[in-house]
């Protein structure tokens, strides 16, 4: 008999629309002779819709409407306009899959609502979601587990408010120009800044404000952007490394999503033993941060040093077409229709764990 496998997808987040493009591509390789597949979309608003008005949403070629702002200004009117509640009845729901990018969905506030309600989910649980979502605190953990993290600052925005003068200069006596400003919580590249003088870092500061209450401000360094895949509960297994050559100054939003001339390297031109170390501490940040299911996690390698420092996990990674996360795997021999089938398995292997703990 068939299972039935809820992918929530959307949400309240600034990556809503990546979130869409994801779930399409991962609609598309799930197993259907093994599970019905259940969309749930979830609006800008936070409602729930149901599978009807779900699967009106997930039909449509976002990639191509990010692309086209007329276009994606008349799709959001039209998915305004959406009628049909989601009935909260989780007892039909075998296992559910979000992939729902950024807040409200990659932060432990989704894995919290399956948890209460006894639902086996893909990724990683509440504690994972949680402190990896919030980079900074992220990035103590990192140090904790012995790690390299860029020199950094944490500024709020109740500081910005009152007098931002406080925290550009607490910035620059920390860390020197060029520096990357971005929203403590939140995913990718919204909201982020490159700061080469104290003009654009208090305009970088402002914009990140918009996104979040706490902002992360980074020291810039040259380096190249490295990344990797992990997949596992008890047992993690890292993927080739990946490399990212933005086709912009660094790799914003529209690096990633909307021009297509970034370049990516799988594998990444490395010595082996760098390679393996990028490997090494990916498994460890992971297993750190208490990680289950999957991540990509991210690195900058120094040019002139070699020096290899993490940049941050995510726990729900992209599952476009252009993505890092399943190339890295693909490259492996890992098919984007197994790695979903080995996510889900993963799902009900840590639901299984998880139930042999006594309630009382």
């Amino acid at each position: 008999m068939k299972k039935t496998l809820a992918l929530l997808f959307g949400g309240r987040s600034g990556e809503h629309e990546i979130s869409i493009i994801s779930a399409r591509s991962v609609a598309a390789a799930v197993d259907s002779k093994e599970f019905n597949l259940l969309p749930i979309y979830i609006t800008r608003e936070g409602k729930w819709l149901n599978e009807s008005a779900s699967r009106s949403v997930l039909e449509k070629n976002y990639e191509a409407l990010i692309k086209n702002p007329e276009a994606l200004k008349k799709e959001k009117a039209r998915v305004a306009k959406l009628k049909g509640r989601f009935k909260f009845d989780f007892s039909k729901i075998d296992v559910a899959f979000p992939i729902l990018h950024g807040t409200f969905g990659e932060d432990g506030t989704v894995q919290g609502l399956l948890e209460m309600m006894n639902v086996p989910y893909v990724g990683n649980g509440v504690l994972a979601s949680a402190l990896t979502m919030d980079k900074a605190a992220a990035k103590a953990t990192f140090k904790e587990a012995g790690l390299n993290v860029v020199s950094y600052v944490v500024g709020f925005r109740e500081e910005l408010e009152s007098n931002i003068n406080t925290v550009v200069k607490r910035c620059e006596k920390a860390l020197s120009y060029p520096m990357f400003v971005k929203p403590a919580n939140l995913g990718s590249s919204v909201g982020i800044s490159k700061a080469k003088t104290r003009a654009q870092l208090e305009a970088a500061l402002k914009l990140a404000a918009l996104y979040d209450r706490k902002i992360l401000i980074e020291q810039g360094l040259n380096v190249r952007e490295l990344e990797v895949g992990v997949l596992g509960n008890k047992q993690v297994q890292a993927s080739v490394v990946g490399e990212i050559v933005p086709c912009n100054e660094f790799y914003d939003y529209e690096a990633k999503y909307i021009k297509r001339d970034s370049k990516l390297f799988i594998p990444a031109q490395l010595p082996k033993r760098i390679s393996n170390q990028v490997q090494k501490q990916a498994i460890t940040a992971f297993k750190a941060v208490n990680g289950e299911g999957m991540a990509r996690v991210d690195f900058f390698l120094e040019k002139e040093t070699n020096k290899l420092f993490i940049n941050e996990i995510n726990t729900i990674p992209g599952f476009t077409s252009i993505s890092m996360y399943p190339k890295m795997f693909l490259a492996m021999g890992l098919s984007y229709p197994e790695l979903v089938s080995r996510l889900i398995e993963l799902a009900f292997e840590r639901f299984n764990e998880r139930s042999r703990n006594r309630v009382m």
